[in-house]
């Protein structure tokens, strides 16, 4: 048998498709998992925003006064958030606003509000 009549391996009978295959695939795989990640974070800081909201209008709701309610918030809640704290009537609202890092589509202003009602207001009819 000459060598030209050798049956090529498995390995060489590809001519390089495999390569080509995991140069495409590769970065379509990385970008999944970066999306991913980003995603499992803008959760995480909606959990810490509607925490720090929920955080914040119980401490109003305790007649604390509003840099202390402010300061309880902003415990809570990521970084960069901003605190909104306004009663109206017998009820307290505070607004936690946080931005998520992301290029393009995916920077997101995430926000969550909680209400209470204040103690001060407590068994009188309006």
């Amino acid at each position: 048998m000459r060598s030209s009549e050798v049956p090529r391996s498995g390995r060489d009978a590809d001519g390089g498709a495999v390569t080509a295959e995991a140069a495409m695939t590769l970065p379509v795989l990385v970008a999944f998992v970066l999306a991913l990640v980003w995603a499992l974070v803008a959760a995480s800081d909606q959990i810490r925003c509607v925490d720090a909201a929920r955080a914040g209008a119980r401490a109003a709701a305790r007649s604390e006064p509003e840099d202390a309610v402010r300061s309880v918030a902003q415990e809570a809640a990521p970084g960069k958030a901003r605190i909104a704290v306004e009663r109206a009537g017998g009820l307290w609202r505070v607004r936690v606003e946080a931005p998520t890092p992301g290029p393009g589509l995916l920077s997101l202003t995430l926000s969550a509000e909680a209400v209470a009602s204040a103690e001060d207001t407590a068994g009188v009819e309006p």
